[in-house]
């Protein structure tokens, strides 16, 4: 069956950036968001290390898409990320040590990311080359750039610094000079630094993201159980479903 073209090419690396941003709209990578955004640093690496991931992955899923067996499509994407997740973990290790020790084991869990895994099966497994790697360069900015407004707002609030241990990421281009803003503030609020904060600025952008969606004509962000997820289709069940099994294996019984 030939594969038709709804969207334009362009809309495909735009729509990621606040129409579908898969943190602030599709919900979608809430762990490695509240974990990552307590300074920007820390959240542009993040963001570029689940680009890389994918965008490759993409790339690879779409273009074995005719090839990979229906049954056995989960764990063949599950196994590309992996590899991806790999390398980029291992190139962070050799060139950014003060990274892959900030971020710790959400770098590695970046396989399990389900922003990257709903992405492969949601449009990369069905979608041209082309398409999935635009898909994927606007996803994966859509997720930095909601990571680095969390952290913004995170660290000047709850740290007083801004770009705290950026030289880290300057290094890598010879340049160390610039170690970030510090003291910006005499008394910052600590809370936003941990977990109850992250949740409040967590609401907080998702509903200024939500309210720009609007005001551009794209419909409210709602809960839809199963259905409204981008795995739904790959598990096989629905939430009538599910009850119904349910109710057969209490019948069973």
């Amino acid at each position: 069956m030939a594969e038709k073209r709804k969207t334009p090419l362009t809309k495909e690396l735009t729509k990621g950036i606040i129409a579908e941003n898969p943190v602030l709209r599709l919900v979608l990578g809430t762990c490695p968001t509240l974990a990552t955004s307590v300074s920007v640093t820390n959240a542009i690496g993040m963001g570029i290390a689940a680009t890389l991931v994918l965008v490759c992955s993409n790339v690879v899923i779409s273009a074995l898409r005719k090839v990979i067996p229906s049954k056995v499509r989960i764990p063949a994407y599950i196994v590309v990320i992996a590899s991806f997740v790999t390398i980029v973990q291992m190139l962070v290790k050799a060139f950014v040590p003060a990274l892959d020790e900030a971020l710790g084991v959400y770098l590695p869990l970046i396989v399990v990311n389900c922003i990257i895994l709903g992405r492969a099966e949601a449009f990369a497994g069905k979608n041209s080359v082309a398409a999935s790697f635009l898909d994927g360069v606007g996803m994966g900015i859509g997720f930095t750039v909601a990571l680095v407004v969390m952290a913004t707002i995170r660290e000047v609030l709850g740290s007083g610094t801004f770009l705290d241990g950026i030289d880290s990421l300057t290094a890598l281009f010879g340049y160390t000079g610039f170690t970030g803003f510090k003291n910006i503030l005499s008394q910052p609020m600590a809370i936003l630094t941990l977990a109850p904060g992250g949740f409040f600025v967590f609401g907080v952008v998702m509903a200024l993201a939500n309210m720009l969606a609007e005001r551009k004509g794209k419909p409210k962000a709602e809960h839809t159980g199963c259905a409204g997820c981008p795995m739904a289709h790959s598990c096989g069940l629905r939430a009538s479903d599910c009850s119904e099994n349910k109710e057969k294996e209490e019948k069973a019984v």
